[in-house]
């Protein structure tokens, strides 16, 4: 089993000092609106690779008006194994990670920990536009392929040094063609993750047993088909090139693509679904990506679900319960009020978040 079993929070956002102790049970936070609860489950997310569940830089997640940086420390029980985890950032500075004492690097923070998520700001993915819903994708991909988001990076700066080209309006085309073949290859990587990643996720909805939604998901690009290999991708890139020096920017590759998704029963598009319809869709496809990465890993990620409950009829909380602790997962919840989770009784913890003279205090309730 994966999970925190201790974690304290030094000078981050609102929390001068918080510390909470843990046995792999799911964790329940209650309190009133700005009492710092989705600034711990930001926390967590930080014992994961990529930037986090609010994408903040490490300077945006320091107490203020202090400002002397910040630190979490968490012991990380991992199949069996304990592993002490820090990441902090002093005065501003970019993030960084240890493990047992050792500086670390990003992809060996994945090799133990995977954190996945769903937040408020992720319900309107359905009718926003494209870009939300492929950095959601780009997250599911992420905790199944660690890699990816290496890959991600290379492609973007291989990208924007030809969109300076192209805004430039070089025409030589010997000033594109290393640029082009690198993006082919990446791009194409992203691809090949991206498709790989919705087929497991997928999967995952169709064989579980869940009260939720299956979401049909596929992968739209705006010229049809994405190309096939990396040469064909390559061609693209250097036959689109016309047109991309009159838009000024590349108008073809992974980061134009979009993911559709569909109420598979209904044969409905996600878009024009219910309000609940669309949550019921997101949570399910949150579960199905913890059990493709329970196949991978031998145990559940840890998931953070922020305020799920308060968007959730009684019937649909129930079983969401009941699906996480059959996951096996460390489930950290938020919301106002702790009746909100009186259907977990004692197969949770349950912490109220407080905020005193400043300084932000965490204390346990029940059992």
């Amino acid at each position: 089993m994966l999970y925190l079993s201790n974690l304290t929070l030094s000078h981050f956002r609102s929390h001068k000092l918080a510390r909470l102790s843990l046995d792999g049970r799911p964790v329940v936070l209650f309190g009133n609106n700005g009492s710092g609860k989705t600034n711990i489950l930001e926390a967590v997310s930080l014992f994961s690779p990529g930037r986090g569940m609010r994408r903040a830089s490490a300077e945006g997640m320091t107490r203020r008006p202090e400002a002397v940086g910040w630190k979490l420390r968490a012991d990380v029980s991992v199949r069996g194994a304990h592993h002490e985890i820090k990441t902090f950032s002093e005065n501003g500075s970019a993030r960084r990670v240890e493990i047992d004492g050792k500086t670390a690097t990003q992809a060996r923070l994945g090799d133990l920990s995977r954190v996945i998520w769903l937040i408020p700001s992720m319900d309107r993915l359905w009718i926003e536009g494209a870009e939300n819903r492929r950095r959601f994708l780009d997250r599911m991909t992420l905790s199944l392929f660690p890699d990816h988001g290496e890959t991600s990076i290379a492609y973007e700066k291989a990208m924007r040094e030809r969109n300076r080209l192209l805004k430039d309006q070089v025409r030589d085309a010997h000033w594109y063609k290393v640029l082009e073949m690198h993006m082919a290859e990446t791009g194409h990587a992203i691809h090949i993750a991206r498709s790989t990643a919705l087929d497991r996720i997928l999967k995952a909805q169709k064989t579980a047993q869940t009260a939720f939604p299956t979401a049909e998901l596929t992968l739209e690009h705006p010229d049809g088909i994405f190309p096939e290999t990396v040469d064909d991708l390559k061609t693209a890139l250097s036959e689109n090139r016309a047109r991309d020096l009159a838009a000024g920017r590349t108008l073809i590759g992974p980061h134009r693509t979009d993911m559709i998704g569909v109420f598979q029963a209904k044969g409905i598009p996600a878009r024009d679904c219910s309000t609940g319809e669309q949550k019921a869709l997101l949570v399910s496809m949150i579960l199905a990506n913890a059990r493709a990465l329970s196949q991978d890993l031998g145990s559940a990620p840890i998931i953070l679900l922020d305020e799920v409950a308060a968007h959730l009829d009684a019937g649909r909380r129930r079983a969401l319960y009941v699906e996480i602790c059959a996951l096996g997962a460390q489930a950290w919840m938020t919301g106002t009020e702790i009746d909100l989770f009186s259907d977990l009784g004692a197969r949770a913890q349950y912490f109220e978040i407080t905020e005193a003279d400043s300084i932000s205090s965490v204390s346990a309730f029940g059992s």
